[in-house]
């Protein structure tokens, strides 16, 4: 079968695979959609990151670079394995791509997203989504019902925003503000618009302010080379500043101005991955005693952020800004979305 292998550093090929073979306890997945998220992007530029180094195989997977990539990914249940219960032939699903040991303390506690071995399918190994076929533990997999395939790819991005969400501590009649509207900060909008927030979002390229309102996530947007943030953000709170924020684009200047703008004994989340390391002025953490709060991934989030879906909560459809297939991957889909990323939000790819 087909399948996006990164080999390394701006390195991606479309090489023929064996395809997976089906075990006990585990679900064989036709591929239908997979998203490119931005930590692909990461991999793609700056890697390896969490894909597996040559010579330094992961602990869970066994694999190291050259790994089949892709970790958003929805598809159709095709062969069940032994043993495995509530799923069958034919479900639409989507998948929650973790590698987890289940015997550290984390994952003893509960909170295996944070286990000391812990590894992404489609990162750290394992097939991934950019691939015509893929098996995966049943335990990972989540039916979809009738949301289509397309928006289907996106729960697994919709449940980093929900987990961050939920990390906030924010309620109902907040005002949130997001830096960067890329997928995940748009996503995050969502569910904060979702559940009663007031959204404001910060975001400097156009096409992406502009998915900010047409989608309906966001009260409010501000164009940080146009005006003060942190001033603005004051006047439509009534000079008290948003009671949570969240750095969803991984550049200083952002999670500079979350920490202007949220009101003392404010909470900012990161959400982004970063290439490279952060500076926080401690200063402005201290005399406001801000909460500045790390978020990984999700836990226990998947099932939330499908009811969301499915209640009619969050609408997917409007994200999605391409759809390509799997031979295009580095030219229209990572070209685009590093080089053009003003005409691009979701690039979705059919394997």
């Amino acid at each position: 079968m087909k399948a996006a292998r990164f080999h390394g550093r701006k390195d991606i090929r479309i090489e023929d695979v064996p395809e997976p073979e089906l075990r006990a306890g585990a679900v064989k997945i036709d591929v239908a959609w997979c998203g490119i998220c931005g930590t692909d992007l990461h991999e793609y530029l700056e890697g390896p990151i969490f894909v597996p180094a040559p010579g330094h195989a992961h602990p869970l997977s066994g694999e190291e670079a050259p790994v089949t990539l892709g970790h958003e990914f929805s598809g159709t249940v095709s062969e069940v394995g032994e043993g495995v219960t509530g799923l069958a032939k034919g479900d639409n699903v989507v998948v929650e791509p973790y590698f987890v040991c289940d015997e550290c303390d984390s994952c003893q506690a509960g909170n295996y997203h944070l286990c000391r071995k812990m590894g992404f399918i489609g990162l750290s190994g394992g097939g991934g989504g950019l691939s015509e076929k893929i098996v995966v533990d049943a335990r990972w997999v989540h039916p979809i019902g009738d949301i289509p395939l397309d928006e289907a790819a996106l729960i697994e991005p919709l449940s980093v925003a929900h987990h961050a969400v939920a990390r906030s501590g924010v309620k109902a009649g907040d005002v949130a503000l997001v830096g960067g509207s890329g997928p995940i900060g748009l996503l995050t909008a969502a569910v904060l618009k979702g559940m009663g927030v007031t959204t404001i979002v910060s975001e400097l390229t156009l096409a992406r302010k502009e998915k900010a309102v047409s989608s309906g996530v966001a009260d409010h947007v501000l164009d940080p080379s146009k005006e003060d943030v942190p001033a603005r953000v004051l006047e439509l709170t009534g000079g008290t500043g948003a009671d949570v924020a969240f750095e969803c684009a991984g550049v200083n200047a952002v999670l500079d101005t979350m920490l202007d703008a949220v009101r003392p004994a404010g909470v900012v989340v990161n959400v982004s991955i970063w290439g490279a390391p952060a500076t926080v002025d401690m200063q402005k953490l201290v005399l406001k005693e801000i909460d500045l709060r790390g978020t990984i991934a999700y836990v226990r989030d998947h099932a939330a952020a499908i009811k969301l879906v499915q209640e009619g909560k969050v609408d997917l459809k409007p994200f999605i800004t391409g759809r390509i297939a799997l031979e295009d991957l580095v030219e229209q889909g990572f070209d685009t979305l590093i080089n053009h990323k003003e005409t691009a939000v979701k690039v979705l790819v059919h394997p």
